[in-house]
């Protein structure tokens, strides 16, 4: 799938950084244009793998290049007031050479929340390719500014795009782990899942083609009917060792006389995997019954595919949505010393921490307005005995 992404704010730019720099590193072709937009110019400046002349400074009149400050609704008005900067870089993209948009943003902070959600609005407008979302939750213990800034961008967002994608950083954020080191650590595992996802259907000049293609219509009908997206993934690791030593690879491909696309085992450790993905870690925790369509892709060398696991994997998939529209194929990856399963889940409705984000966005905009409140009239009890006594200066 070939994709035009747009990083908006420091987390955005960031986690568009990490997907070129995986592109360069697995040859994917997946990222076929890059734009990053932020109001902070030293944000901007960090970026390695971003070209300079796609790097979007906006909100230079207001902000002066230092950023907005955790405040969205700024970072909303400047992506409006600036949109003709922003959409004159994405005019440049050869969209006859896309399959769709993806606006990468962090939700917690002020450029990315507010401004995401404002250039999904203009883009869909002008263009008639899909406009999907990437959008990261803040940590529980960010704060209840970030907090409210997601719940209210979240909410602005979904409804913009014709997908949103979420990453939860709360079930992902390891205890004890430095901030910068705990999100370059989320920023991989997000690239991993989706480089996997976007990566399927294509094929390397002399590469494998896959028994059940994968390609980017599958995925845009996955994604279509919009809503929310989770994405789940489990891996193993093939070792290149002989088989007769009981290893990994024995275990993998069942015996040394045995073809891998023949065992057995072959098919049941694909099934295991998918199980694995769509019941492990996922990029937003939810109860996968319900989700209105689903979508399985296996990766890895060829060898190691086979068509009765996928098939497997597939029913198994529909069984415990309860959906018919569950797609499934391989995406054969030579040289891959690894084997894995992808599970886009996609319109999915049972997310207990999207209800504990709003509730907790509710309680933290009933405590600002109390604390203005208060603030006002602490200062008015501050100033209010001298009034009668010292003349005002105008």
């Amino acid at each position: 799938m070939k994709l035009a992404m747009i990083g908006f704010g420091q987390a955005g730019g960031k986690i568009l950084d990490k997907f070129l720099e995986y592109d360069q590193r697995h040859d994917a072709g997946i990222v076929q244009a890059a734009v990053a937009v932020n109001t902070a110019r030293a944000d901007l400046m960090g970026l390695d793998h971003v070209p300079e002349d796609k790097r979007v400074l906006i909100g230079q009149s207001r902000v002066k290049g230092h950023g907005v400050g955790a405040d969205n609704e700024l970072g909303a008005e400047i992506a409006e007031e600036d949109r003709d900067e922003v959409m004159g870089a994405i005019d440049g993209i050869p969209v006859h050479e896309i399959d769709a948009f993806l606006i990468i943003a962090g939700l917690g902070g002020g450029t990315g929340s507010g401004g995401a959600p404002v250039l999904a609005k203009h883009i869909k407008r002008i263009y008639t390719e899909p406009v999907y979302g990437l959008g990261v939750l803040p940590g529980g213990d960010e704060g209840g500014i970030y907090t409210l800034n997601a719940a209210r961008s979240f909410q602005t967002f979904v409804r913009e795009v014709d997908n949103l994608l979420v990453f939860d950083n709360d079930a992902w954020r390891q205890s004890g782990e430095s901030m910068e080191g705990g999100y370059e650590e989320i920023n991989e595992e997000i690239v991993t899942r989706f480089g996997v996802l976007f990566g399927a259907g294509e094929i390397d000049e002399g590469g494998e083609v896959a028994e059940s293609v994968v390609d980017s219509s599958e995925i845009i009908n996955t994604l279509s009917g919009g809503g929310v997206s989770t994405i789940g993934y489990a891996s193993e690791t093939i070792e290149e060792e002989d088989t007769s030593s009981g290893g990994l690879l024995s275990r993998f491909t069942g015996d040394g006389d045995t073809k891998p696309e023949d065992s057995a085992a072959t098919t049941n450790r694909i099934t295991s995997l998918v199980r694995k993905a769509a019941l492990g870690r996922l990029t937003l925790p939810c109860e996968i019954d319900g989700a209105e369509r689903a979508l399985l892709v296996t990766a890895g060398p060829s060898a190691y595919l086979n068509r009765k696991g996928i098939e497997r994997g597939r029913k198994w998939l529909e069984e415990q949505t309860g959906s018919m529209e569950v797609r499934g194929g391989d995406y054969p990856v030579r040289n891959s010393k690894q084997v894995a399963s992808v599970v886009l889940l996609s319109g999915v409705t049972n997310v207990p921490r999207i209800k504990e984000l709003q509730q907790v966005a509710i309680e933290a905009q009933d405590n600002i307005d109390e604390i203005k409140s208060e603030s006002e009239e602490n200062l008015k009890d501050l100033v209010e005995d001298d009034e009668d006594e010292l003349e005002s200066l105008f």
